[in-house]
């Protein structure tokens, strides 16, 4: 790549700019991105730094078997700038579903950005790859998926693995897997890859692992199953608003039952926050509005491997693995209103003593609405 061809790019500062946001607009969405990747206070000036002055990075975005729920949730981001600036302005040099062009055009616009940018490019690839039947089962402009990741991939920087069914096959890759879905880590072996689970991920998150790889110029610290620890080193349950129910042993028994209007936890209905790492519980869509637990319904794993195939979605898991009030969901009831003293750990001991508190009062004021419409 030559230097003219590097510095014809804007920063990303001046596409905020010429976009019609203000300084303030900008400051804003750096303080947001900065927490939400996880790093101290003191390092927006890092941040902002890296937006004022580095050139946009071109990214190709792919898409094979999948829904396009992940692009839909990008696009839909609490702050506007996620889908004006990050998305359709910066970058998005080649992409099936939002660009404009299409046919002989389309390709020769991937085509010239992977020619272009060689090495400067990120990938991002949204969607499962079909190894089965030699991969008739995706192709677009006459070529199979497979063919177009592996040259998609030769030339990329790094690969965003967007969903569960880039990270980990998702619903396609479900028994008896038919097509023979495959996630991309399992195909791509020389190119540093981040996996971003969900069925979709959170659009912040999205952007987030972006304008990480954007500062400091390579991939965020990964868990052992290749995501990045900001949003998935805790469990949905660790997080979740109805975690003091859990605690106290009062739980949904059905959909329809008091306790689910109660807004009771949904272990018992089939929740699997216990053993899902997202960021659901603090993040949420939709303008940070909600997530699927606090509509009533349960999690179902949908960031985690082999969701589809971990039992049925609206049927309690087996106890997990736990100390003191989680050591058997059987037991809670029994745990956190009689003998919580003796079976926590110190800590455990204090937050507790708020949560009784809470339910106490919960269950109260459930006694005085009672009362009032009788």
């Amino acid at each position: 790549m030559t230097n003219d061809a590097i510095t014809t790019q804007p920063t990303y500062y001046e596409e905020v700019l010429r976009k019609g946001y203000s300084r303030r607009d900008f400051v804003r969405f750096v303080s947001m991105m900065t927490a939400f990747i996880g790093l101290e206070q003191s390092a927006i000036g890092q941040v902002t730094k890296a937006m004022e002055t580095k050139q946009r990075m071109p990214v190709i975005w792919l898409h094979f078997q999948e829904c396009t729920c992940c692009s839909e949730s990008f696009i839909r981001s609490s702050h506007p700038i996620v889908a004006d600036i990050l998305l359709d302005k910066i970058s998005l040099d080649y992409t099936e579903t939002l660009m404009a062009a299409s046919g002989t055009q389309a390709e020769e616009a991937l085509k010239n950005t992977m020619t272009k940018y060689k090495g400067k490019y990120l990938l991002c690839v949204e969607g499962s790859v079909p190894m089965g039947a030699d991969g008739v089962y995706c192709m677009i402009g006459g070529k199979t998926s497979l063919q177009i990741l592996e040259e998609a991939s030769e030339g990329a920087a790094a690969i965003i693995a967007w969903g569960s069914c880039a990270s980990n096959g998702c619903v396609q890759s479900a028994k008896p897997n038919p097509t023979g879905a495959t996630p991309i880590h399992k195909i791509i072996k020389n190119k540093p890859i981040i996996k971003v689970p969900g069925c979709p991920p959170i659009g912040e998150v999205m952007a987030g692992v972006i304008v990480h790889y954007l500062t400091f110029g390579r991939i965020p610290e990964l868990d052992k199953l290749g995501r990045p620890k900001a949003f998935y080193s805790k469990r949905v349950h660790d997080t979740c608003y109805r975690r003091p129910f859990y605690d106290a042993g009062l739980f949904v028994e059905t959909f329809d039952d008091e306790n689910a209007k109660k807004g009771y936890c949904l272990y018992k209905v089939g929740c699997k926050g216990p053993s899902t790492y997202n960021a659901c519980g603090v993040m949420k869509w939709n303008n940070g509005t909600s997530y699927p637990i606090q509509s009533g319904h349960p999690c179902i794993g949908c960031s985690e491997e082999n969701f589809w195939d971990n039992g049925r979605l609206y049927e309690r898991g087996s106890s997990f693995a736990g100390f003191g009030i989680e050591s058997s969901a059987d037991t809670l009831g029994k745990v956190a209103l009689g003998v919580t003293g003796a079976a926590l750990l110190g800590h455990a001991v204090a937050t507790n003593i708020g949560k009784s508190t809470f339910i106490q009062e919960h269950q109260e004021e459930g006694k005085e609405s009672e009362k009032e419409l009788k």
